[in-house]
């Protein structure tokens, strides 16, 4: 299935509350770190599409160390939206999104942020590629030469660049929780051999192609971390969820990009700095939410993923 780009023409919804909005049609069943889960309040729209589906809101939530913060960035939810939405139109991969446009039902309250979906049944599973070594794999690998029990060479260094990509799962954690790195070994015996290997392949043919598509555009892709589920109409496997964005992937700037450092991101980095330095006053480790972020931390985070947004599809967002 293919979805036709998304114009760039919605006006985006700074401040919105995407969890307690009243949308005709539509219940709210779901909230997570960033998006809303809405079902069909009847089966009216069900039988438009011909198979369950559920309304998929991203909201302008932000989140950093496992806790979702009481700022939001202003536009993040559309961004992440209109990016997913061409990174679905670029991948040959079977994904779940049936309608993006108000035209096509999507309720105009949250035009821009909201996509309707087929209703998957998710795999437990984050399926995440790496091209390049650095978070999690960084510290696995220092500790044992391996990633996810991926042995690989003696000498690598923080953002060294994989000879090939790896397929490096973590099993799904709650709300407030951390994914924990798995082994394929530990994906087989969840999901059984076949459908293990299946949700390799794609993650890696994902990865490769938007490797390439990003190096053009003077971005290199470190990792990405993508979701699978099953669709019980067609028995496919479906790619869910965001796609390639800079709350799920690692992008980097090629012109800066240099081994044995960290690399800067596209990504929430300058929350996490602040949240870490002395001037936050906050304590990791303690049980105290994260404070709200200033003013400029907000503007700069907004100012990166439209940044991403803009680098990686060479539009402008309105």
């Amino acid at each position: 299935m293919t979805v036709a780009e998304p114009e760039n023409t919605a006006a985006p919804k700074r401040g919105l509350d995407t969890s307690t909005l009243e949308l005709p049609g539509w219940k709210h069943t779901y909230s997570g770190k960033v998006r809303d889960l809405y079902e069909p309040a009847d089966d009216s729209i069900n039988s438009r599409f011909g198979q369950d589906c559920v309304l998929v809101v991203a909201s302008d939530r932000i989140s950093a160390f496992d806790h979702v913060l009481s700022s939001e960035i202003p536009d993040k939810g559309a961004i992440l939206t209109q990016l997913s939405l061409w990174w679905f139109d670029q991948l040959e991969v079977e994904h779940h999104v049936l309608a993006s446009t108000v035209e096509d039902g999507v309720p105009a309250a949250v035009e821009g942020r909201g996509m309707i979906c087929k209703k998957l049944e998710m795999f437990p599973v984050e399926c995440i590629a790496r091209g390049y070594l650095t978070g999690s794999g960084l510290v696995e690998y220092r500790q044992s030469g391996t990633v996810c029990s991926i042995p690989l060479p003696e000498g690598l260094v923080d953002g060294s660049r994989l000879a090939k990509a790896i397929f490096t799962p973590s099993a799904k954690a709650e709300v407030g929780e951390h994914d924990e790195n798995i082994s394929y070994d530990a994906v087989a015996s969840m999901v059984g051999d076949d459908i293990a290997g299946r949700l390799s392949e794609l993650t890696l043919k994902i990865y490769t192609k938007a490797e390439q598509i990003t190096r053009e555009r003077g971005i290199i892709l470190a990792d990405t971390k993508v979701e699978f589920g099953y669709d019980v109409v067609t028995g496919a496997i479906t790619l869910g969820d965001e796609v390639l964005t800079p709350d799920s992937s690692r992008f980097w700037d090629a012109s800066t990009y240099k081994p044995g450092q960290a690399q800067p991101s596209y990504d929430k980095q300058y929350v996490r700095d602040w949240l870490t330095s002395a001037e936050s006053g906050w304590d990791r480790a303690s049980d105290t939410p994260p404070p709200a972020l200033p003013a400029d931390v907000v503007q700069r985070t907004r100012a990166r993923y439209v940044e991403a947004y803009e680098k990686l599809t060479g539009r402008t967002f309105a």
